[in-house]
């Protein structure tokens, strides 16, 4: 079977660096790239860097930048779809232990107006050892300062040489904080305040909020994927159907991108903050609260989940009625982005195992689920029963009988000598619902105070031991009972 090589030159105009060559950028960020391309006559090209040099995968220039992704999951209407698309705006793959020249050469390209990143949370970070003598430094950032004093220095500071950086790294404020890494190896190095002025004033560093699944390769489906698409394609990358890109910063970046009339979902936002809150509240909260719940009931992916009428009903009302009265946004527009989240809960093309959601749970309850139940709590003075059996279910979870669990030593630790302790008759439910519930390192707070939602939770707890997930999703449901603050 053929691989993948272009027929054409390449001709499109180096106008995007991007640091990272990961499945995610390449499914969401290129594929617009190359979108964008088609229907607004971007014509803009991509050079992708390598942010570290320890992968040993064959470069992306293997097959002349091209690349395969297959789109599929639920449309607006619920309808199944599956599309594939050649990805062509790939021009070229740099990995810095071989290109650094190229990649300093690079700095001289006039077209090139973005800068895209996506290198893990950890990636946006600086140290003491890197040194501006490096050929590369280890840092992304220090990377990214070395080809931007190039840039400067080669333009003479001008204001027209300055970029817009994009990271897409899942932190709060990345723009802020790559653009604090970057000033930081700029003085650390002492490359002057006339490039730090450039930095300041003509560089645009634009907080993002990134949203789509990218499952990746599939390794299992290949053989019939390829007789579909007629060629071998190692680079192939599946990726969900929704996608959202907010981005924080000035107007002319969405004229830049030629935007307007895309038919895509990337918006220019003045704060991101609010649609992180609604991204956490009801995407990430959903997963988290949805999980230790379908797990008891005995199911084992999201989709199976989803199928599950008491489960999705469960979610449904979490969602609808405790999480979206809690959010700083228009009730109409959260209730348009739960309607999705459910659709892609439901994708029938992946298959998410709660298993792998459940990891490190204590940390992404209190994170996601716990600020959504005591804003409940302030605005209706009760608490939220879906939330409340939630927290009970992952405590009955944490019985570490039915999965393997994976958190935290002293999490791990402390719930398997409780629950030995409830066996033997030493430590009731409410204690034990109360003990963790103080635990300021958890909570942030010691929450064993609010004596209603210690007896909330010692109440769905028991349920769940005495009588099982079923029964305890049906009295929820059936019931609507809240605790009286």
């Amino acid at each position: 079977m053929n691989s993948l090589q272009r027929t054409t030159p390449f001709n499109l105009p180096i106008r995007v660096l991007q640091f990272g060559q990961g499945n995610f950028l390449r499914g969401f960020f290129d594929w617009q790239i190359d979108l964008l391309n088609e229907r607004c006559g971007l014509n803009a090209g991509v050079v992708i860097v390598r942010p570290t040099s320890r992968s040993t995968a064959p470069l992306l220039d293997s097959q002349d930048g091209l690349y395969t992704t297959v789109v599929r999951g639920l449309d607006e209407q619920g309808q199944a779809v599956q599309n594939h698309r050649l990805i062509t705006c790939v021009q070229r793959e740099l990995d810095l232990s071989h290109h650094m020249a190229d990649f300093l050469l690079l700095a001289q390209n006039p077209d090139i107006q973005f800068v895209v990143s996506n290198t893990t949370e950890a990636g946006i970070a600086t140290n003491t050892q890197d040194q501006f003598s490096d050929a590369p430094p280890s840092a992304f950032p220090a990377k990214l300062t070395r080809w931007l004093y190039a840039r400067f220095e080669h333009f003479a500071g001008s204001d027209a040489s300055g970029v817009v950086l994009l990271p897409m790294e899942l932190i709060d404020h990345n723009g802020d904080a790559l653009k604090a890494a970057v000033l930081f190896f700029a003085k650390r190095w002492d490359l002057g305040s006339g490039f730090e002025n450039w930095l300041q004033t003509a560089c645009v560093f634009c907080s993002t909020l990134v949203d789509r699944i990218v499952p990746g390769f599939p390794a299992d489906e290949m053989p019939t994927l390829e007789t579909e698409l007629g060629y071998r394609d190692p680079f192939l990358v599946t990726t969900e159907y929704y996608h959202l890109l907010l981005i924080q910063g000035p107007a002319k970046v969405a004229e830049w991108l030629k935007l307007p009339g895309s038919g895509l979902n990337i918006h220019l936002v003045d704060d991101i903050a609010p649609y992180k809150l609604r991204k956490v509240g009801i995407l990430n909260a959903g997963h988290t609260a949805m999980v230790p719940l379908a797990l008891l009931a005995g199911l084992s992916t999201v989709g199976q989940a989803m199928k599950d009428e008491p489960v999705a009903a469960f979610l449904k009302g979490l969602l609808f009625d405790e999480v979206i009265p809690t959010l700083p946004l228009p009730a109409e527009e959260l209730t348009e982005f739960a309607n999705e989240v459910l659709r892609r809960f439901g994708n029938p093309f992946i298959q998410h195992r709660l298993a792998s959601i459940a990891l490190n749970s204590w940390s992404k309850f209190a994170v996601r689920v716990m600020p959504q139940m005591r804003q409940f709590h302030q605005l209706q003075g009760h608490w939220p029963p879906h939330m409340v059996l939630a927290l009970a279910a992952t405590m009955h979870l944490y019985k570490g009988d039915l999965i393997a669990l994976s958190d935290e030593a002293a999490h791990l630790d402390w719930w398997k000598t409780a629950w030995e302790r409830f066996d033997s008759g030493e430590l009731s439910a409410r204690d034990m619902v109360s003990t963790w519930m103080a635990k300021k390192n958890v909570w942030g707070d010691v929450l064993s105070l609010h004596e209603d939602l210690i007896e909330a939770i010692t109440q769905d707890l028991v349920m769940l031991q005495n009588q099982g997930a079923r029964e305890a999703l049906k009295a929820t449901h059936s019931s609507g009972a809240v605790v009286a603050a």
